[in-house]
């Protein structure tokens, strides 16, 4: 599974965080990131809802 994070679009919302908090985090300034080994989404079923729950669509999922 391959998670993009587009940086510019992201509004610190921290929807994805609190959808699959394995994988996602947001950092000091409020932005969201991928936890650090969680690049692939460490097989976690919520990834893809987290990119759904995005109210800015700064997350696109690829891959299985």
């Amino acid at each position: 599974m391959d998670i993009d994070i587009d940086k510019d679009v992201c509004i610190g919302a921290g929807q994805c965080a609190l959808a699959a908090p394995r994988v996602f985090t947001q950092d000091d300034d409020g932005f969201s990131e991928l936890l650090p080994g969680r690049e692939d989404g460490g097989g976690d079923p919520m990834v893809r809802e987290a990119a759904r729950s995005c109210p800015v669509s700064a997350i696109t999922v690829s891959g299985d």
